[in-house]
């Protein structure tokens, strides 16, 4: 393996369980609101809700959505919209942000990988989560002196797979794309994205059917103390 001087790690799904965190919160809307009465059980809720936001945040990882649109349409769409659901599901989504912190959770083992990173390597997050999100959650792990560096697309104005985002960090650490390695969970946005700036990428995944290119793959999170 080629030797970086400096790491650069997607959040959520990587470092912070969002998958566990967003399915509580999306529970704990599903009581408050009494949704019950348009889906007889939260899964059914969840399966409208789910694509459509992993449409909206496509989206607007093209920029062709505003945070501002994404968070409202995600919880207007399953309500089926119209202007009287409208102030409805503005308010779903600030409870939205608000829950997802009382259910965060470090994915397994990403504690000890980040500390085991920290003491080899300059961390910077390059993450397209909310700013006032991302950084709670940062808070929450109580990693945030694992990292030199945290880059947020809406303080870029640009997110992954978009390069800017990662000319962002590369400027930061004052480093070229040849001397650094991606970590991420998310092909389209931390993979590709890191292809798109000319990163190498380490790819966490577990499916061996998906035969997209990458740098390195890993299964399990441990494994990249072994690589590097």
């Amino acid at each position: 393996m080629r030797h970086y001087k400096a790491i650069f790690l997607d959040w959520d799904d990587t470092i912070g369980d969002f998958h566990h965190a967003e399915r509580h919160a999306l529970r704990d809307i599903y009581d408050k609101y009494g949704l019950r009465d348009i889906y007889p059980q939260f899964e059914d809720y969840y399966n409208v809700y789910h694509p459509h936001n992993l449409l909206l945040w496509d989206k607007y990882g093209r920029s062709e959505v505003t945070k501002k649109q994404l968070q409202l349409d995600r919880f207007l769409y399953p309500l089926k919209g119209g202007i009287a659901n409208t102030a409805t599901a503005a308010e779903m989504g600030d409870d939205f942000l608000d829950f997802t912190n009382n259910y965060f959770s470090l994915m397994p083992y990403a504690g000890e990988v980040v500390r085991y990173l920290a003491q080899r390597y300059p961390l910077t997050i390059v993450s397209n989560g909310f700013s006032e999100v991302q950084y709670k959650k940062i808070q929450l792990s109580g990693l945030q002196d694992c990292f030199l560096h945290i880059v947020l697309s809406e303080e870029v104005g640009a997110q992954k797979p978009n390069p800017l985002i990662y000319q962002k960090a590369l400027e930061q650490n004052g480093l070229n794309a040849e001397d650094v390695l991606m970590i991420g969970d998310s092909y389209n946005s931390d993979i590709q994205g890191a292809i798109n700036a000319g990163i190498d990428q380490l790819w966490i995944t577990q499916d061996n059917n998906d035969t997209r290119p990458a740098t390195y793959r890993v299964p399990d999170i441990r494994q990249i103390m072994e690589l590097l």
